[in-house]
């Protein structure tokens, strides 16, 4: 696949008691939403986690952006957008400040920061709440502030675990545009989730996870893929067990 901006191989990581992940193989081309869907407790937020560093795994490799993650420097993690699990955000700071904070840790600096950050506040209609502070904010709104963080600087690698968690209707679809915009001018883009029907109206691509191994891809068109998602799901938990 041409333009790889993640590619994961024979990744394993396993924790005491056997759970984790276990050679997985798996990629993200740019401009495709790749989604990543299994129940709770496949494995999904461990493999996020590897992706980005949070965890090193114990065999395999990844690659972000063409280079083997640890040998990646400042410059390739700033064009890199990730949200794992929950929202960073600083409670005794406003909405526009933390946002303003995560475009200087990506190296923005002045006008452009400025720009990036006033443009996250319009894309995800965060004007409301952007001189509120963190920890006055609803669940649902500390996370639409971390999305815009993950997004603002319009990164070239995009990885959203869970992104629709707390989010109402009106945050789903100003996500799934944001997400759909970023596809079509090139970023590639990872997404793990549940709601199998919300990430079928974007992804690319879905590939099944189920105690911790990739079982199966889904086609995001197919008719009845929830029935093909559980069967897949069971046969591997019966293969396995």
């Amino acid at each position: 696949m041409s333009d790889v901006r993640l590619r994961l191989s024979g990744v394993s990581r396993t924790y005491r008691g056997g759970a984790g992940v276990h050679g997985v193989d798996l990629d993200v081309a740019a401009g495709e939403i790749h989604a990543l869907v299994g129940l709770n407790g496949a494995g999904k937020s461990t493999l996020m986690k590897l992706m980005v560093g949070m965890l090193r795994a114990d065999a395999g490799t990844v690659e972000v952006l063409g280079r083997n993650i640890f040998g990646t420097d400042g410059v390739d993690w700033a064009q890199v957008g990730a949200l794992i699990e929950y929202p960073l955000a600083y409670g005794e700071l406003d909405g526009r400040t933390n946002l303003l904070m995560a475009a200087r840790l990506r190296g923005m600096r002045g006008r452009a920061a400025a720009t990036a950050v006033d443009g996250a506040i319009d894309e995800l209609r965060l004007d409301r709440y952007a001189a509120v502070r963190a920890r006055r904010l609803s669940l649902g709104n500390k996370q639409r502030i971390g999305l815009a963080a993950a997004l603002q600087h319009h990164p070239r690698l995009i990885v959203l675990d869970e992104p629709t968690n707390a989010l109402d209707p009106s945050g789903v679809i100003l996500l799934r545009e944001a997400l759909l915009r970023r596809a079509e001018a090139g970023a590639g883009i990872l997404i793990s989730s549940h709601h199998l029907d919300e990430v079928a109206r974007i992804a690319t691509r879905i590939s099944v996870i189920a105690d911790g191994r990739i079982v199966g891809t889904l086609d995001p068109d197919g008719i009845d893929i929830e029935r093909a998602f559980f069967a897949m799901v069971y046969t591997a938990e019966a293969t396995t067990s």
